[in-house]
């Protein structure tokens, strides 16, 4: 038997897909029960992209798919750059077990050259396309979550024990602005455990030493910097913007204000709290039917009781 050749497992593909064309799927994608899923190559993808899409390079379909698009028995509508690789990747779709696949003829060129929107994703420079590769793998993160941490804005009270690695973590995964609240200085003693300072740092505000050592590690994160104590008279100043904020004090004042502060702009506060060898967190979100830190502890323990 002679082995088919790719032009003819093309031309197979195209007589089995149902192709549609770019103004029927863009009129039946306005059912959010429609997935589409953009087969191009990455660099393809981050020209422009259709809205809602989701992005499955061909070359990665098998070991993919599966896990962006679950629903086996859900709409499909794929598309490439002209009409063969999304015709070909219907036809893999459907021996994968996807029941309701379909292909858009002329691919992003037709739609692009018909008006349709067009969804421009963050135009990567080469240096962050190497510096988060190991995200844009992930297929819970990509570039879209990158996209979103970049643009996300968190506030972290506290460049302590809590709050440094905390500042670490987030500066090395790029979220794109971090507020640090720290009037202490470092001292010698800190250093053993929070890592986001140095001994050249001794005497410096922590606040500004965190800022400094998240600068030298990633320069796309904007810092702002409040050498101050959070205070009923500042606090809705400093809160201004931010998504998210961390709560990384060691005092029950400051937790209490941090609690009623994030519960007035509806976002949530991440709480964390350590002594010796036992730790605790947890996320407070009134804003989305959770309770707050006051429906866990009411009224703030006596200030003698508070581990030292």
């Amino acid at each position: 038997m002679t082995p088919s050749s790719g032009q003819d497992l093309l031309k197979q593909a195209k007589a089995a897909a149902t192709a549609l064309p770019p103004d029927e799927v863009a009129r039946i994608t306005e059912d959010d029960k429609v997935t589409l899923v953009d087969v191009r190559e990455g660099d393809e993808w981050r020209r422009g992209h259709l809205p809602h899409a989701v992005h499955v390079p061909r070359g990665y379909l098998e070991m993919q798919a599966e896990s962006k698009v679950p629903e086996k028995d859900a709409p499909i509508i794929v598309y490439c750059a002209g009409g063969n690789r999304s015709a070909l990747a219907t036809e893999t779709l459907k021996q994968m077990g996807y029941t309701d696949v379909r292909h858009m003829s002329g691919g992003f060129t037709a739609w692009r050259d018909s008006g349709l929107a067009v969804v421009k994703p963050v135009e990567w420079t080469d240096r962050q396309m190497d510096r988060y590769s190991r995200h844009f793998v992930l297929p819970e993160v990509g570039e879209a979550g990158q996209q979103k941490i970049l643009h996300g804005k968190v506030l972290v009270i506290g460049a302590g024990g809590l709050g440094s690695p905390a500042l670490y973590y987030l500066a090395a995964a790029g979220v794109g602005t971090l507020g640090i609240v720290d009037m202490d200085d470092v001292e010698e003693n800190n250093l053993q455990r929070q890592i986001i300072h140095s001994t050249a740092k001794v005497g410096m505000n922590k606040a500004e030493s965190a800022g400094k050592t998240i600068t030298e590690l990633n320069p796309d994160v904007k810092i702002e910097v409040h050498k101050e104590r959070l205070t009923p008279d500042n606090v809705d100043e400093i809160f201004a913007g931010f998504d998210v904020v961390l709560d990384a004090t060691d005092n029950f004042g400051t937790r209490y204000l941090i609690n009623e502060t994030a519960h007035k702009y509806g976002i949530p506060s991440i709480y964390g709290s350590i002594y010796r060898f036992e730790g605790y967190a947890s996320t407070f979100w009134p804003a989305k039917g959770g309770p707050c830190y006051r429906c866990m502890h009411p009224e703030p323990p006596p200030p003698e009781l508070a581990p030292t």
